[in-house]
């Protein structure tokens, strides 16, 4: 094999090696932003049972309920904003617009 064969065999090993990383990248960005969704989606789902739920002790375990689903969606939407910013996204706007933080409770 020449020089320029063997330059041109290790240029296109280091493309498909590139390639594969960008693929990875995008993968992970994607299951970080369904794992949000699907933290998002609970905390609303907990979030309209405390609405419902009676005074007393069912109240309490409901808000207490909500406070951790609440917890693990603003992890999940950290660890996406986290993801985003390790491919180079660094403008959380279109974050904050599509996955917005859920409501603080009122004590």
């Amino acid at each position: 094999m020449s020089a320029r064969e063997e330059a041109l065999h290790r240029e296109e090993a280091l493309q498909r090696t590139e390639k594969e990383i960008l693929a990875e990248k995008a993968a992970t960005l994607g299951r970080a932003g369904e794992r949000l969704e699907a933290a998002l989606r609970q905390a609303a789902e907990l979030h309209e049972a405390l609405a419902r739920a009676p005074e007393g002790a069912e109240r309490q375990r409901a808000r207490e309920s909500y406070r951790e689903a609440r917890r693990r969606a603003l992890e999940a939407r950290r660890t996406l904003i986290i993801q985003r910013e390790a491919i180079g996204l660094r403008n959380h706007r279109l974050v904050d617009q599509q996955f917005p933080e859920p409501p603080r409770l009122d004590d």
